[in-house]
């Protein structure tokens, strides 16, 4: 009498998963704060160097400007004290990004939404921590000028490029299926 050995079964492959990547929130929180160092340490500099009215000439337009900044970025709005609402606004649409967009598990779309939270952020700080008065009443520092555009900092540059980049990138990422 033989006995047959039974074969073993192939083990059945696990179901595809819908995301291919996963969200990098780790990326989005370190861009985020590198531009918040950087846009806070350069403010202090700023604050610090060019202070007096001190300009600090550097190549063409380009030069170093110490002003303060009541409005929103680029003194868009000064005077309607709109700047902490559109900086809570940006940081509304990062989160939604994160959170339920595709667009945080490709590198280049977390890079994107940690430099606008990142530029949101450090105009923030200015809001709440800097002289003023009323909710979020603080200035913001800003100190790089090119003569022919008001005078803005790191984090104003920082969303700019973010919100540039995140608008590329929706023209030519892939679609999720």
């Amino acid at each position: 009498m033989g006995w047959a050995v039974a074969e073993p079964e192939a083990p059945t492959p696990a179901p595809a998963t819908t995301t291919s990547h996963p969200r990098r929130l780790g990326m989005v929180l370190a861009t985020a704060a590198i531009v918040v160092v950087v846009d806070q340490l350069s403010k202090t500099w700023a604050v610090n160097r060019l202070n007096a009215g001190r300009l600090i000439d550097l190549v063409g337009s380009l030069r170093l400007n110490l002003a303060f900044n009541q409005g929103a970025a680029f003194s868009v709005g000064d005077g309607w004290n709109l700047g902490p609402w559109i900086a809570v606004l940006a940081l509304i649409v990062v989160s939604t990004l994160v959170f339920t967009g595709p667009t945080a598990r490709q590198r280049f779309g977390a890079i994107a939404i940690g430099l606008v939270a990142g530029g949101a952020l450090g105009n923030l700080l200015d809001r709440a921590f800097r002289a003023g008065s009323g909710f979020m009443g603080g200035r913001v520092v800003d100190w790089i000028d090119v003569q022919w555009w008001p005078v803005f900092n790191i984090a104003d540059a920082s969303v700019c490029v973010g919100a540039l980049a995140l608008v590329i990138y929706s023209i030519r990422a892939p679609q999720d299926p």
